[in-house]
């Protein structure tokens, strides 16, 4: 199952990668460039419906097509022979009703080892009516499992960012998520959360998750997401009506 939004460049390659799918569904958010046609073309059945957000999309894929399993593959990202070995093992063999697996990604042309970039776990394998995913988290996704999970070994491939200019784009996007969800849960910015939130965030990518041993990929990397950190932060701060500084207001973290 793959959810696509005008994934031209990608979807041709991402549905090959797992030609060894009983079938290849693609739920696409009405594109208007040429996924459609070349989902078709790869042997993909195709429906169309408007997003509102990846939650509530792919709970919709998961009622909308009779598969007793399903696995979700964003349009970046690709499989591998093993990793349709080890599925079909999976899925005959064990109990679980949801599988983690472990995504390789690659940024700026890298395989990012460290900085919280690798094993990077994701819940994707569902045995249908027994997941659905949390309608609250729009984003970042949370699946809701009734039954065992289970783990995977063989990696999805992610070819996430090809250049600075589309990390920034995406993080600053993921900046404004972060601070609505800042706003919900109670969280109010204070003056001292714009330097020791980015600072903890850099010190946890680059130290504490080995981000140094990617090299200056590793630094940038940690460099931008607590950047990125102080962007949430200052958002969430210009969304509430009353001041950062102001005294009495709810603190998380």
């Amino acid at each position: 199952m793959v959810l696509t939004k005008n994934e031209e460049g990608n979807i041709r390659d991402c549905l090959q990668s797992v030609c060894w799918a009983d079938r290849l569904y693609v739920l696409d958010s009405l594109s208007s460039d040429g996924t459609v046609e070349l989902a078709s073309q790869a042997g993909a059945e195709v429906r169309q419906r408007p997003f509102v957000n990846y939650a509530d999309q792919r709970n919709a894929a998961l009622e909308m097509f009779p598969a007793q399993w399903i696995f979700f593959v964003d349009a970046d990202e690709r499989g591998t022979p093993e990793l349709g070995e080890e599925i079909r093992r999976v899925i005959r063999q064990e109990d679980a009703v949801g599988w983690w697996v472990p995504r390789r990604n690659y940024i700026w042309g890298r395989w990012i080892r460290h900085a919280g970039w690798y094993p990077d776990y994701q819940l994707r394998l569902l045995k249908r009516g027994f997941a659905r995913y949390d309608p609250i988290r729009e984003v970042h996704e949370i699946v809701i499992l009734n039954g065992a999970e289970g783990y995977l070994q063989n990696p999805l491939i992610h070819y996430n960012y090809a250049t600075v200019r589309q990390f920034l784009q995406k993080q600053d996007f993921y900046a404004t998520y972060e601070a609505d969800v800042f706003i919900k849960q109670g969280i109010r910015p204070r003056p001292h959360h714009f330097v020791s939130q980015p600072l903890r965030e850099f010190l946890r990518r680059y130290w504490t998750l080995q981000g140094y041993k990617d090299g200056g990929h590793g630094l940038l990397l940690s460099l931008l997401m607590a950047y990125y950190t102080f962007i949430a932060y200052w958002r969430a701060c210009k969304m509430i009506d009353s001041p950062c500084h102001c005294v009495g207001t709810v603190s998380k973290g």
